[in-house]
């Protein structure tokens, strides 16, 4: 796949257009239902008798199916038009929640997570549509607000659900259906279609063609890696999170969430009101190593922090810094990704930044899981440490990568 670079000289434009303020809306709905589901899944499938292999299976079969379908699903958006991907894809969600809230048997569960998986890939659809509607210079900054809609859907989702799941633990899955059906209804008659007429289709190749070819480009395969890193580290550490907060404070399920709360907070703070600033005044290639950075000190640091070191307070500083670290590189690599592309292009190179990062999301919880168990089969300060390290170690080479892929800018 060859890439260039787009036109220069794009004029200064309007940021905050009806198309994306739109789509913006589009994504928040998608993740509330999303949001919806991470704090109950567990507790409801234990109702069908499931054992912690299967919780395990049923968060990787997801995020193998996001893995194997993003770039389908980028590739189709290319080709048919964003908004009829971005319809079908959110139908697909809502009967995967549907079969959630329904569901009488485990396999039912398993099910469900398998289309929601497939349906997830519609991210990097939403995302292409905003490469579509931003300009080279507002590229960054769209980024951004699509990390927002992440961090304002993880605030709303897990409240919703703790409040919904009163009723009974279904009742939020039927919700987060309900949402999506509204959600798909409110894309078909509002939202304008983003590709352009008279956009060139260049002769496809087979799927896993197309990725081999794209990933034998050294900058896009360097910013595809440095992805990977960059998520399996922050996948490693979210969880592990509950441990951590459980073992070295004492906290519950419901401090923890809170916990998460700010921590989405901040996400929601950074991506939408500093990130474009800051790509404005440094760039995004040194966003990506900045936060990088950050996100390896705070790994080295948070897990010496307990209720009789540090106390509260450090725990606030360092789960800030998680999250600004993670929400000023991983949007500025995407931002990098999209410059790169050609416009019909857009949806399958951010499709396959998204598979990256499901194949890191299935990655980094396994060699979590392995890393917290002490001989006992449990967790303990120690297990503790070398997960969060190891996060770290992963988080130092992402951004030795990201020091690479500078030179390499450089050189070609």
């Amino acid at each position: 796949m060859k890439m260039e670079n787009h036109t220069a000289g794009e004029s200064k434009e309007k940021f905050l257009t009806k198309p994306l303020l739109i789509i913006f809306l589009t994504v928040l709905i998608d993740l509330i239902g999303f949001g919806i589901v991470i704090p109950l899944l567990t507790f409801y499938a234990e109702e069908f008798n499931a054992t912690p292999l299967d919780i395990g299976l049923l968060v990787a079969s997801y995020s193998l199916m996001q893995f194997i379908f993003a770039p389908i699903i980028g590739s189709l958006s290319d080709r048919y038009g964003r908004r009829p991907v971005l319809f079908f894809s959110i139908i697909g969600s809502g009967i995967g929640y549907l079969m959630l809230g329904l569901a009488n048997s485990l396999w039912m569960i398993y099910a469900s997570r398998i289309l929601g998986g497939i349906t997830a890939g519609n991210l990097s659809t939403a995302q292409a549509y905003i490469a579509d509607v931003t300009t080279r210079e507002t590229r960054a900054k769209g980024m951004g607000l699509f990390g927002m809609a992440f961090g304002l859907g993880f605030i709303l989702g897990p409240a919703i659900a703790g409040f919904l799941s009163k009723f009974g633990h279904a009742v939020p899955f039927l919700f987060a259906s309900a949402l999506s059906f509204s959600n798909a209804i409110l894309l078909f008659f509002i939202l304008p279609e983003s590709i352009k007429p008279n956009t060139v289709l260049h002769e496809r190749k087979s799927r896993l063609a197309e990725i081999i070819s794209a990933l034998k480009d050294r900058k896009f395969s360097t910013i595809t890696m440095e992805y990977f890193l960059l998520v399996t580290a922050f996948s490693i550490m979210t969880t592990s999170f509950a441990y951590y907060t459980m073992t070295n404070f004492g906290y519950n399920a419901s401090e923890t969430g809170y916990l998460l709360g700010y921590v989405g907070f901040v996400a929601v703070v950074t991506q939408g009101f500093l990130l474009g600033k800051l790509a404005n005044e440094y760039g995004e290639e040194k966003l990506v190593s900045i936060g990088a950075l950050i996100l390896a000190l705070s790994l080295i640091a948070v897990p010496l922090v307990s209720r009789e070191s540090g106390g509260l307070i450090a725990l606030l500083i360092g789960t800030a810094l998680f999250s600004f670290g993670n929400s000023i590189a991983s949007p500025s690599l995407n931002s990098l990704a999209s410059k790169m592309a050609r416009d019909d292009e857009q949806g399958k190179v951010l499709g396959i930044m998204q598979s990256a990062a499901s194949l890191a999301r299935v990655i980094g919880p396994f060699i979590c899981g392995i890393l917290l168990n002490n001989n006992l089969g449990k967790v303990d300060a120690f297990t503790l440490k070398r997960t969060f390290w190891t996060a770290s170690a992963i988080m130092i080479t992402t951004f030795i990568v990201s020091l690479y892929y500078s030179l390499l800018r450089k050189t070609t």
